[in-house]
Parts: C-alpha cells; sequence; structure tokens
C-alpha cells in the first residue's frame, strides 16, 4: 500500500480536510468535516468533534487544544481510511506538488486553466472530463453527506489524474466509499 500525494495533501495545516475541519468547528456544523471520512467512521469523528465543541468556549488555550485534538482524530480518520498512517498534521507550507496546487485552484474558480503546462496536451481530454465531473457534483448541500462523498469520490479522481496517477484512476472512485453495500463498487483504493 502506498499513498499518492494528491490525497496527503489533506493533512497539511492548509490542506483542505483541515481547512474543513476548522470550518465546521467554526460554524458547529460537523457535517463540513465529514465528507472526509467513510460512513463506518463518522461516530469516532462525531464523537470527537462534540467533545471539543462542549470545551472550545472554556478559554482561549482550551480552545486550541479542543481544536487540535478534533483535528488529528479527524485526519487521522481521514487517512486511515486511506490505508495510510498518520504521524502529525503537516505545517503550513508542506511541499505539495505544482499540478495537486493548480487542481485545486482550479476547482476554487471553475476554471481548468491553472493546469495549462502542467499536464501533457494528449492527457488534457480525460482531465478535462474529470474536472467537468467535479465542477458539477461541486455545488452539494453540505448536510446531505451522500452528495458530498459523491463529490470527494469526483475530487480526488481529479487531482489523481491531475497529477499523473492515472493507472489507477477507475479505482480512485472507491476511496470514499470502500465497496460498502449499495455503492456499486468493490474495491477499496488506498490512495
Amino acid at each position: 500500500m502506498f499513498v499518492r500525494t494528491a490525497s496527503a495533501h489533506c493533512d497539511t495545516e492548509d490542506g483542505p480536510a483541515v481547512t474543513d475541519g476548522r470550518r465546521a468547528l467554526e460554524t458547529g456544523n460537523v457535517n463540513i468535516a465529514l465528507k472526509w471520512v467513510h460512513q463506518g467512521d463518522e461516530e469516532e469523528v462525531r464523537d470527537a468533534f462534540t467533545r471539543a465543541v462542549a470545551v472550545r468556549d472554556l478559554s482561549p488555550e482550551t480552545r486550541d487544544v479542543a481544536d487540535r485534538c478534533f483535528l488529528d482524530v479527524l485526519i487521522r480518520v481521514h487517512r486511515a481510511g486511506e490505508g495510510a498512517g498518520f504521524d502529525g498534521i503537516k505545517p503550513t507550507g508542506a511541499h505539495v506538488p505544482p499540478q495537486v496546487v493548480a487542481a485545486d485552484e482550479a476547482l476554487s474558480l471553475g476554471r481548468i486553466d491553472p493546469l495549462r503546462g502542467l499536464v501533457n496536451d494528449e492527457r488534457w481530454d480525460e482531465l478535462e472530463r474529470t474536472f467537468d465531473q467535479a465542477v458539477a457534483l461541486k455545488g452539494f448541500d453540505v448536510d446531505d453527506l451522500a452528495a458530498a462523498r459523491e463529490y470527494m469520490e469526483a475530487y480526488v479522481s481529479f487531482l489523481e489524474y491531475a497529477e499523473g496517477h492515472d493507472h489507477d484512476h477507475e479505482h480512485a472512485h472507491a476511496h470514499l466509499c470502500g465497496g460498502s453495500p449499495g455503492c456499486g463498487r468493490t474495491r477499496w483504493h488506498p490512495l
């Protein structure tokens, strides 16, 4: 098993999973963070969230500790769902390949342009297809975890393809469903 960089950027301080974890804490809505974990792993993350929210207003120091504990649980559970270990959240500015940075920017802007020159022309048609699929699913309701996880599957597929991991592209869709009953997929894909 190995972990690809596209998913590994999720464990950085400024990465998307940590950012969503912080947004969940600030808004009081755990669903913002739950899209990063399998349905079967929700309970542990929900429990950590509930504990953090219960004490984070006691003092600034308590808030820092509670938030860090929740974020560590979120990222550890997310990484375990990928078949990867967790050795702490990486600091802001940790190396992330330019294709991954550009892919995140492209999704944020709704335009694929940031990836021009970073992905070979012969791969561009498939890149656009995976981009279009992710963009089409991006407007999900944060409280609809099935839709959020469907977006996350498309997001991971797009980032992996942008980074050049197209040889396992079709298996990326099992990333969040893990082949659970009713998902139509049979294999867990460690990113």
